[in-house]
C-alpha cells in the first residue's frame, strides 16, 4: 500500500502520531507534579484536621494518628472521604440517650461489628464507621466484651469505646418489692457509687420527667412519682454515672420488659398500665412464693369487680413508712388498731378501690399475674400455718375464718 493510501486509511493525522515535543513533555510533567503536590498537601491538611478532631479531650487518653499500615494512596483516599463526611462523622445517629448493652463476640471483625451497631441503632452509617476505624488503625484494636453504647454518641466516641473492654464499671442490684427509699438507701450504702440516694429520690419524686421516647411517658399520670416503674434488676453503670443514668436505665428496662402486647391485654380487661403496676406492687409485697402471684392477683381483682375493699396489709405498711424501732420500711407486725388508725389514702382498709399509686417496684411476674390472673372464685387469703410462706385461699368469709391457725 502506498504512503498516500496509508494516510487515507488512518483515522489519526500524521502530525498527531508523532511523539510529543520536548516542551509538551516538560509542560505535562510540571502539571502532573503540581496536581500531585496539591493532593499531597490537601491530604496532609485533612489528616491533620482529622487527627485533631479525633484526639480525645482527656489528657491521659492516647491521641489518634493515621494508620501506618496504609499505603499513601489508601491514606489519601480515606482522609478525603472522612473529610467530606466530617459532619456525619460527628453527628450522633439519634437522640435517644438510653444506653444499650452491646456485645462484641471473640473473633468478630470490624465489618460484623459495624453491621451489629447498625442493627441496635447506635450508628446509621456502617461504611463511615469502617473507614474511620481503618484510617486510624482501630479496626484491629476492637475488643471482645460488653459495652454500654447510646445513639447520642458519635462514631469516633463509639469506636474508641469499643477498643477498651476493661472500663471500670459499677454493679448494683435493686430488688423487686423495694420502695424508692430502700433503693436510695442501697445507693448510699455503696461508697463506689458516685451519686447519692438523695439525687436518686429527687429524680423520682412527684412530677419527675420521663424521657419522651419511652412509651410509658404517656401512661403516667401528671405529677405522679416514679414509684413502681423503676424496674428491679441488676444494673451495670460506668464509674462516672449519674443518678439520671440509673433512673433512665430503670425506666427503659421497664418499657422494654412490659411489652406492647401486655399493655394491650391489660386495656382489654379494663386496666390502665398505671392500675396494673399499682396492683402488681401489692401482689409483689403479698406473695412469698412466686407461683401464688396469679392467685393472689385474682383475689384482688375479684374484690375490685364487686366494689369490695382490698384490705391489703402492704398498703398500710407503705403508709406507715419507716419504722425507727426496727430500722425497716415495712412494718410486718401490724395490729388490728393499725388498720383503722393509719389515716392515709394508701390504707385500703379505709379507702375503696386501688391506692393512689404503686407502693413498690413489682417484678415482671407480678405484673404478668395482674394482666393474666388465675381464674378463681376466691375473695380471701391468709398465711398458711406451716410457716412455708404459702397462703390458704377462701371463697367465703366463713371459710376464711376457718383457715385461721389454731
Amino acid at each position: 500500500m502506498s504512503q498516500g493510501n496509508r494516510y487515507r486509511h488512518s483515522t489519526t493525522p500524521p502530525d498527531r502520531r508523532r511523539g510529543l515535543s520536548p516542551i509538551q513533555v516538560v509542560t505535562r510533567l510540571i502539571l502532573l507534579l503540581m496536581v500531585v503536590g496539591i493532593v499531597s498537601v490537601a491530604a496532609a491538611l485533612v489528616a491533620r484536621s482529622l487527627t485533631r478532631r479525633a484526639t480525645p479531650t482527656d489528657g491521659q487518653a492516647r491521641p489518634l494518628v493515621e494508620n501506618p499500615a496504609l499505603t499513601p494512596a489508601e491514606a489519601a483516599a480515606l482522609s478525603a472521604y472522612l473529610a467530606l463526611n466530617q459532619g456525619a462523622l460527628n453527628t450522633p445517629a439519634g437522640t435517644n440517650p438510653i444506653p444499650v448493652l452491646f456485645v462484641v463476640e471473640p473473633g468478630q471483625n470490624a465489618s460484623t461489628i459495624a453491621d451489629n451497631l447498625l442493627a441496635v441503632g447506635v450508628i446509621d452509617n456502617p461504611t463511615l464507621f469502617l473507614r474511620y476505624v481503618r484510617y486510624y488503625g482501630l479496626d484491629l484494636q476492637l475488643e471482645a466484651g460488653t459495652f454500654e453504647l447510646a445513639a447520642t454518641q458519635t462514631i469516633p466516641e463509639i469506636a474508641l469505646a469499643l477498643t477498651d473492654a476493661t472500663q471500670e464499671e459499677i454493679e448494683i442490684r435493686l430488688t423487686e418489692g423495694w420502695r424508692r427509699e430502700q433503693m436510695a438507701a442501697e445507693i448510699d450504702s455503696r461508697a463506689d457509687i458516685p451519686f447519692s440516694g438523695a439525687d436518686f429520690m429527687a429524680l423520682t419524686d412527684p412530677g419527675a420527667a420521663v424521657p419522651p421516647e419511652l412509651g410509658l411517658s404517656a401512661e403516667l399520670p401528671a405529677g405522679a412519682p416514679l414509684e413502681g416503674f423503676l424496674f428491679p434488676d441488676t444494673y451495670r453503670l460506668s464509674k462516672d454515672a449519674t443518678a439520671a443514668d440509673l433512673v433512665t436505665r430503670m425506666l427503659a428496662t421497664f418499657d422494654e420488659r412490659v411489652t406492647a402486647q401486655m399493655r394491650a391485654d391489660a386495656i382489654a380487661q379494663g386496666l390502665s398500665l398505671y392500675e396494673v403496676v399499682t396492683l402488681a406492687s401489692i401482689v409483689e409485697r403479698e406473695a412469698v412464693v412466686a407461683e401464688e402471684r396469679p392467685t393472689i392477683a385474682s383475689v384482688y381483682l375479684n374484690r375490685l369487680a364487686i366494689d369490695m375493699r382490698l384490705e391489703a396489709d402492704p398498703t398500710v405498711q407503705y403508709a406507715m413508712g419507716y419504722q425507727p424501732q426496727s430500722g425497716e420500711w415495712w412494718n410486718l407486725g401490724l395490729t388490728q388498731d393499725d388498720y383503722t388508725s393509719v389515716l392515709s389514702p394508701y390504707n385500703t382498709y379505709l379507702n375503696d378501690g386501688l391506692p393512689p399509686g404503686p407502693i413498690a417496684s413489682p417484678s415482671l411476674s407480678a405484673i404478668q399475674a395482674v394482666i393474666y390472673p388465675a381464674q378463681t372464685h376466691f375473695y380471701f387469703f391468709r398465711a398458711a400455718c406451716d410457716g412455708s410462706g404459702r397462703h390458704t385461699f377462701a371463697a367465703t368469709f366463713e371459710e376464711h375464718v376457718a383457715n385461721a391457725c389454731p
